[in-house]
């Protein structure tokens, strides 16, 4: 039998390194970044929430329409994949499980994803324009078959839980990184799934807790997929609360 697709090692992405580094003792605290992009939207009560910031355009979570190029996570095969039923289930009996929006993340369920080229367009009318040259690249690259491994918090939007996504690596190449370079962007080897958001800080036991099921799920495989066309997403919010697809770009049809 034919051994499946080979899948890029932390080795050859940005995970680990981009981690949140939890101190034991300590809570976790949510960053600037995160109180004012996800704060307001998740908790607009919180004191900390931060409605605005000079040289920022977030007011209120809430921002003018963005476009990007994500990798869709279809709902269905996530909420049936086995390994997602006990992670969430885990999730749910944390001491921090109070914490977590759990209506956010049904509302934005339908648009899972992990974005590739983020603000390819801004404006009221955003629509980027992908050039001819592009789309026959990305369709040329034929399926990517991807991984959902998880639970991952970063070093940015602290507050945030993620699932990481590891990309084919066909040839020894990356293959998010060629869709990246495809549409002019530098590789980031950081591709992730918003899964849950935190409503408020981490106390120390709360916080431990969460670094220990970090480091217990950092290698359990949660959904395989073999993605066939990604999407132009809109939204006026980190969340994606307010946004829907603008197109499907298709990554088969095209010359091999």
């Amino acid at each position: 039998m034919a051994a499946g697709p080979v899948l890029c090692p932390d080795e050859a992405l940005a995970y680990r390194r981009s981690r949140t580094v939890f101190v034991p003792g300590d809570g976790l605290v949510l960053d600037e970044a995160y109180r004012l992009a996800h704060l307001p939207l998740v908790a607009p009560g919180h004191p900390d929430a931060i409605p605005s910031r000079e040289g920022r355009y977030y007011k209120y979570g809430r921002h003018p329409r963005v476009v990007s190029l994500v990798l869709p996570v279809p709902p269905g095969s996530l909420a049936a994949a086995p390994a997602f039923v006990a992670l969430e289930r885990e999730l749910r009996a944390a001491p921090f499980a109070d914490t977590i929006a759990w209506d956010v993340a049904a509302r934005r369920a339908e648009r899972r994803h992990a974005t590739l080229c983020g603000s390819l367009a801004i404006g009221p009318d955003a629509a980027p324009s992908l050039s001819a040259g592009q789309r026959a690249a990305l369709a040329a690259l034929g399926p990517i078959t991807v991984e959902l491994r998880g639970l991952f918090s970063g070093n940015v939007n602290l507050g945030r839980l993620y699932l990481r996504v590891y990309p084919e690596c066909r040839g020894g190449a990356d293959m998010l990184a060629a869709i990246q370079r495809i549409m002019g962007r530098p590789p980031t080897g950081l591709y992730l799934v918003g899964l849950h958001a935190l409503t408020d800080h981490l106390g120390p036991v709360e916080a431990a807790h969460l670094a220990g099921m970090i480091e217990r799920w950092w290698d359990r495989p949660i959904l395989r997929l073999t993605v066939e066309a990604l999407w132009l997403l809109w939204a006026h919010d980190d969340q994606v609360l307010d946004g829907g697809v603008l197109e499907t770009v298709p990554l088969v049809g095209g010359a091999a």
